[in-house]
């Protein structure tokens, strides 16, 4: 396991970089901030992953955001000229799915989800052979009205085993009431996606799964599940999937509280912290915050390739 009080590796040359290349197997990556910002791939993003493959390195790409499911996932990499498969990519919600149907061993076809979120924690559960309700259902876009939403006027769903809550960018008074509705319920279990109360875009940062969650979790006075980072489950069943040897891995990602957390309390060898998303130089070298400090920083994923090129 890293060290979290030692003094954070800056990247800045090329020895020190080709050091750090060499220690590691597998390298696991968050997205948002550290390959791309929304639609703007981050510089030198391709040419280093394709450096890294030269090498022989495992790539995995590993994100707290559940909008999208891993095929979605395929498809956006492949729009920014980057070729990956499902099976190297890991989402909060194919997670989320996980834990329903691994830990919580509900039963597909009998045991249906709400979902608080959006289609790819939709996706990653049909997959597995559950029912959804929720999610983006367009009636929930209607306004709230009592009397006459449809998801109350017959009473809730006595299926409905399980919530889970993530990101989801139509938020309303309509999907907030009516999935309290089922976490009034002690026998349905609360599952969310991520927690994180931001996340990066080019130019700004957002309000994330987390800021929405809360509020769920305020009114109902329960706490989630939470399934992505730094969760480890998600890390064991990626370590378990893919047969891993932590000590050769390094976790590379923009947030000491999710990423780097991630790779230090899981001991994977070496974290990375890149500056292209949430965090600055002076979070990387303070070590008040509470949140573990990097092993290595550099100011961003693309300099791997820069500074060895």
């Amino acid at each position: 396991m890293t060290n979290s009080t030692s003094i954070p590796i800056k990247l800045q040359d090329r020895s020190a970089t080709e050091e750090f290349v060499q220690k590691f197997d597998t390298f696991l990556f968050d997205c948002d901030g550290v390959l791309w910002l929304g639609s703007h791939l981050l510089p030198l993003v391709v040419e280093t992953l394709e450096y890294l493959k030269s090498l022989g390195k495992q790539l995995l790409f590993v994100t707290n955001n559940s909008t999208k499911s891993r095929s979605q996932y395929v498809k956006k990499f492949a729009g920014f000229g980057i070729e990956v498969t499902e099976d190297q990519i890991f989402t909060s919600g194919y997670a989320s799915a996980l834990y329903v149907r691994d830990f919580l061993k509900l039963t597909p076809g009998q045991d249906r989800v709400w979902i608080f979120g959006e289609n790819g924690i939709k996706e990653e559960l049909n997959i597995m052979g559950f029912d959804t309700s929720g999610g983006n259902d367009p009636r929930l876009d209607e306004p709230f009205d009592v009397a006459t939403s449809p998801f109350l006027k017959d009473g809730l769903d006595d299926q409905v085993k399980c919530v889970i809550a993530g990101l989801d960018t139509k938020i309303n008074y309509h999907r907030l009431a009516i999935t309290l509705q089922y976490l009034r319920k002690p026998e349905v279990h609360f599952v969310a996606t991520n927690i994180d109360s931001t996340f990066p875009q080019k130019g700004l940062i957002l309000p994330g799964a987390g800021s929405a969650i809360n509020s769920l979790s305020y009114a109902s006075d329960r706490t989630p599940e939470a399934c992505g980072k730094p969760n480890l489950n998600m890390l064991n069943a990626i370590v378990k999937a893919k047969g891993l040897d932590r000590s050769k891995c390094c976790m590379v990602g923009d947030r000491l509280n999710t990423d780097i957390k991630f790779g230090e309390t899981g001991g994977l060898g070496g974290t990375l912290l890149v500056l292209t998303g949430i965090e600055t130089e002076e979070r990387a070298l303070d070590n008040t915050h509470g949140n573990p400090s990097p092993k290595y920083y550099t100011s961003k994923l693309g300099n791997l390739y820069e500074f060895t090129h």
